[in-house]
């Protein structure tokens, strides 16, 4: 698994749109900051991607594996597809509420999410060879971030929910849904070099 994940870093990524490290990522404008979060408005953007059932790191690696396959040729024409930056992941089910690291630990549903490079449409990207793959193209979206470093275990990850969810009620936000985690670098980088991120819907 871990030989996957760092391989799918190393293709070549795209030119010409905003990048990490290299990687082409989504495209956004940051509407304002409240302290260390962010209100973001990403633009549109076409997205593959697979809900699978598992904990959260077992659904993340499977997943991960499903869209690297895509992109490094599972798909009609075998084309090789650049890989994007950050992977997302969100809760594939609604839930009922419990206690948070449960909610981040337990069994359930996964969606595991990559950005297409912004060159393709969905008339110009090959179709998937796995029929659990989905693409979709969504809208302008509008978010309150947090950026933290760290290996995202379940703790950490409910940990960083957590704190954006008081500095969206200190600032009189209203968070909707669940979090979304987004995860920028390969498996190997050190943790105090990771760039990961927590999200948050907001109307």
């Amino acid at each position: 698994m871990m030989t996957i994940l760092a391989t799918a870093f190393l293709l070549a990524p795209a030119a010409g749109a905003e990048t990490y490290r290299g990687y082409e990522t989504p495209a956004y404008k940051v509407e304002r900051r409240i302290g260390t979060a962010e209100v973001r408005v990403y633009a549109p953007a076409l997205v593959a991607e697979v809900t699978v059932r598992g904990t959260r790191q077992g659904a993340a690696n499977r997943g991960f594996r499903i869209l690297a396959g895509y992109i490094f040729g599972k798909n009609d024409g075998s084309a090789r597809i650049d890989m994007t930056t950050p992977v997302g992941q969100a809760r594939g089910e609604k839930i009922a509420m419990t206690t948070p690291v449960a909610q981040a630990g337990a069994e359930g549903l996964w969606t595991i999410r990559f950005t297409m490079p912004a060159t393709y449409t969905r008339d110009t990207l090959p179709k998937a060879r796995d029929p659990h793959i989905r693409f979709l193209d969504l809208p302008e979206r509008r978010v309150l971030v947090l950026q933290f470093s760290g290996m995202p275990g379940d703790k950490v990850l409910v940990e960083a929910a957590d704190r954006l969810r008081g500095i969206a009620a200190a600032a009189g936000l209203k968070p909707q849904g669940a979090p979304e985690y987004q995860f920028y670098d390969p498996p190997l980088t050190l943790p105090w070099n990771r760039r990961n991120e927590v999200l948050f819907a907001l109307p």
